[in-house]
């Protein structure tokens, strides 16, 4: 993994470590919402919803758009390319494991 994909990974799991965000992630993987929407389906205030969304903002998780009729709102959606990296290292951790534990039931059978 490159330096770059690691600090981007880094980044990602960072900005998911906070439930009130992974549960805001749950929500814009149904559909783009704006974010007062967002607020009252999380039970939290716009204020510190907008400091959640301001994390998963940076961290390149969500984008935000301004619809032609109000640039007061915001409609926030999700960025695929976060969680496809999250998913390609998940996935390669993953085949690790099972390749260790392959390897330790060839060396149980062999000593058995």
């Amino acid at each position: 993994m490159s330096e770059a994909s690691a600090a981007g990974l880094d980044d990602t799991l960072t900005a998911l470590a906070d439930p009130l965000r992974r549960r805001a992630v749950e929500l814009l993987a149904e559909r783009p919402r704006r974010a007062g929407e967002l607020a009252t389906e999380l039970g939290t205030t716009p204020s510190t919803l907008s400091k959640h969304l301001r994390v998963l903002r940076q961290n390149g998780l969500v984008t935000d758009t301004h619809p032609a009729f109000d640039a007061r709102v915001r409609i926030y959606s999700l960025r695929s390319a976060p969680m496809s990296e999250l998913r390609s290292w998940l996935d390669a951790a993953e085949r690790g494991w099972a390749e260790q534990l392959a390897a330790f039931a060839a060396h149980v059978e062999r000593g058995a």
